[in-house]
């Protein structure tokens, strides 16, 4: 529920700072027979995906280091598991925090730096045609990626109460696998959509007398 509360209000911001924006830039109408229109509108459309794609890798190599970390601790500390050694904790911290923040630094470069481009480069119709459908995929994005990563973590659940073969099962197997790609949907890519399209409208907003 507070995932889509959070996808309805970023959508509506997204939606207020766009006729924001068409007034500061003076657009009277966005005309999609404009051929810059539509490159706008295309880019747009695509921003989402690359956006999801990128936060996904991420994850996927934050995860990746973090096993291997794992890994060394379990070879190196002795008594582990048997809860006679500590393991060190503040290492696996550190490196999620870092994946957190040198990770994402694409993805949040990209918001700011694609807009400023194409209003400068396309215009400001352009501009608008691409917060037009960045808009609308990044929201049918978010959805979608709330809902079937919501799914799939549910799937596992259900499954570990004793439905479907329970822990131990192909059936289980399968379902921590789509676990595996549903947590970051609807714990990483998902929610970090919201933010997307209300950055690049506020870019836009912010920017729009210059175009």
């Amino acid at each position: 529920m507070g995932k889509g509360l959070a996808i309805g209000s970023a959508a509506l911001t997204a939606l207020a700072l766009f006729v924001a924006y068409s007034q500061a830039a003076k657009i009277d109408k966005i005309d999609i027979m404009n051929p810059y229109v539509i490159i706008g509108l295309l880019i747009g459309g695509m921003l989402p995906f690359i956006f999801c794609s990128l936060s996904i890798d991420a994850v996927s190599k934050a995860a990746g280091s973090m096993i291997e970390e794992v890994r060394r601790q379990f070879r190196e500390i002795t008594g582990i598991m048997e809860g006679k050694g500590k393991p060190d904790y503040e290492r696996c911290v550190a490196i999620s925090t870092h994946a957190a923040l040198t990770q994402m630094i694409v993805p949040g470069v990209m918001a700011i730096v694609v807009p400023v481009l194409v209003g400068f480069l396309l215009g400001k119709e352009a501009l608008g045609g691409l917060l037009g459908g960045a808009i609308v995929t990044g929201v049918m994005m978010a959805l979608f990626m709330a809902n079937s990563g919501g799914a799939w973590d549910n799937a596992k659940k259900y499954i570990e109460e004793g439905h479907f073969g329970g822990k131990g099962s192909s059936n289980h197997a399968a379902a921590v696998v789509g676990d595996t790609v549903g947590d970051p949907f609807k714990d990483t890519a998902g929610p970090a959509l919201n933010i997307l399209i209300k950055l690049m409208t506020v870019v836009a907003l912010v920017l729009a007398p210059l175009f």
